[in-house]
């Protein structure tokens, strides 16, 4: 269900509420944001004596101007990295996030900021606004703590229902903050594809993502906490504040016993001993953390796009192409929600005709969770077969992969939803980050990845399509009369579907009826 909302607010604002805008936009406004606190990030130099800096110290003096990278496909690795940073920090946590929700690792995490913030650490938290609805007192509470300070990015003035703000504000509203940094200390950061709740991080029973992150150390962490800094000083960041009702110093501390007696329960002390046993938590206990070195670049959107005024030259897609050029030989791309719209149809159509090997993996129509957006990809699948590229579809869940949690499958999780934004280009470079290949990523949210100069990493995406994928996934075709189908590789043998693979007649139907409707611009 929090998809469905996540949607209906984020993507496509009923019509009939569009009408009704002109009629309400007299409701009052924002608060100035004249007289907000100003900080920044530490300098590296201050840093360099702190337990992570030491540790990372003799590493980057044997790798200058390069920095390190460690993947973390496994969604526990990807929890534990922010749990044991976070615990690691002694001076600042600067936390960007678009999604953030209440449940064992959202309330985990909130014990990690709380300890920090005891130790005397400065943590500073941006949040998007478009999934606080109910935690208004907990956002206020963690702002009540002398050493944490929250912001909300493009906040909704009126507070319930949401979609009021929608209707009253849409220019602005509709534009979303879908970064996501984790940075200690400004010698550390994880950045990447998901979002802090549970689906992302294997202690979900009901759903689960398969994503991918990266923690880096080195010089590109200091260019992450100058852009968190920019995002944190933006036109578009209030402080909870200026929004928020006051809670006071009882409000806190009612939240920390709440947040203290969740993560002492059961449920959250069987997920931390599944964390200590991670292969992360075990190369860490035995100091076997292999970095890959490489020259890494941040691509990140001017904060001024989720007030609709930034320029080319500030979008993370006119980064990319700067810092990648054009693609001579092969690109191998990773997105779940994939709206290539006629621009990116046509951009892969060209690559195809120059020569450029294109394999896409997306969502299945079974596997995605939002039917909505396999419209835009749909429409534009047949053009791009017909183009020559490659085309594969992940499956909700692959043969023998009933536990969700322990079953391996693209980029290190059960499979059961795409949810990793990635792509190697020529065998030579590797993007990492929260892009989406749609529209919404490109002119209305914005944006943050990495793009790393290592082969070694470029040619293990190459490895996923070549094992992972090919398991895993559907394989998109047209026969020799150009009608689609599609191939499951199984044990028992190759099998053909001629309709969307384990999708309802209904399914199938509301994706035709939903493809109907001019809201391509909005997926």
């Amino acid at each position: 269900m929090n998809n469905v909302i996540r949607f209906v607010a984020a993507r496509c604002v009923p019509v009939t509420a569009l009408m009704l805008m002109g009629a309400l936009t007299a409701c009052s406004t924002l608060p100035p944001p004249e007289g907000r606190s100003v900080t920044h990030a530490i300098p590296v130099e201050l840093t360099r004596d702190t337990s992570l800096g030491r540790l990372i110290a003799p590493a980057m003096e044997a790798h200058p101007g390069e920095s390190g990278i460690y993947q973390l496909r496994q969604p526990l690795d990807a929890f534990s990295a922010r749990w044991l940073l976070a615990a690691a920090a002694e001076h600042t946590l600067d936390i960007q996030y678009y999604i953030w929700n209440d449940d064992v690792t959202g309330t985990m995490l909130y014990k990690a900021m709380l300890d920090a913030a005891d130790r005397d650490v400065r943590v500073r938290l941006l949040l998007d606004d478009i999934n606080t609805a109910g935690r208004d007192e907990k956002i206020a509470a963690l702002d009540a703590h002398p050493y944490i300070e929250v912001r909300l990015f493009n906040p909704f003035l009126v507070r319930s229902p949401r979609l009021v703000g929608y209707i009253t504000d849409f220019h602005r509203a509709n534009r979303r903050m879908h970064n996501k940094s984790f940075t200690v200390d400004n010698q550390a950061t994880v950045i990447g594809g998901r979002n802090i709740a549970d689906e992302y991080f294997g202690a979900s029973e009901a759903v689960s993502f398969a994503d991918l992150d990266v923690v880096a150390v080195g010089p590109v962490v200091q260019d992450v906490s100058a852009d968190f800094d920019r995002y944190w000083a933006s036109a578009s960041s209030w402080p909870a504040s200026r929004v928020l009702a006051s809670v006071g110093p009882q409000g806190l501390e009612r939240f920390q016993q709440e947040v203290n007696a969740a993560v002492d329960s059961p449920e959250t002390l069987k997920y931390r001993q599944s964390i200590t046993e991670s292969p992360l938590g075990q190369a860490l206990e035995q100091s076997e953390v292999d970095l890959i070195w490489a020259p890494t670049t941040l691509v990140s959107d001017d904060p001024a796009k989720g007030l609709g005024l930034a320029k080319d030259d500030g979008l993370l897609t006119d980064g990319l192409q700067r810092v990648i050029g054009y693609p001579q030989q092969s690109v191998y791309l990773v997105s779940p929600y994939f709206v290539p719209v006629e621009r990116g149809t046509r951009l892969f159509s060209e690559m195809e005709q120059r020569g450029v090997e294109v394999t896409i993996l997306t969502n299945a129509l079974e596997a995605t969770d939002v039917a909505a957006v396999h419209v835009g990809y749909a429409k534009r699948r047949r053009e791009l077969l017909e183009a020559g590229v490659q085309l594969f579809e992940l499956k909700r869940r692959g043969p023998g992969m009933e536990g969700i949690r322990d079953a391996a499958g693209p980029l290190g999780s059960s499979g059961v939803s795409l949810h990793a934004k990635t792509f190697a280009v020529d065998g030579e470079k590797l993007f990492v980050g929260s892009f989406n290949f749609d529209p919404r990523s490109t002119e209305l949210n914005t944006e943050l990845g990495f793009v790393i100069d290592s082969p070694e990493l470029a040619e293990m995406l190459a490895e996923v399509f070549n094992t992972d994928v090919i398991e895993h996934a559907y394989e998109v075709k047209l026969d020799d009369n150009g009608d689609m189908y599609w191939l499951e590789r199984t044990p028992q043998g190759v099998l053909r579907y001629d309709q969307e693979p384990n999708s309802s007649l209904f399914r199938r139907g509301a994706v035709s009826f939903i493809s109907l409707l001019p809201i391509e611009w909005l997926l």
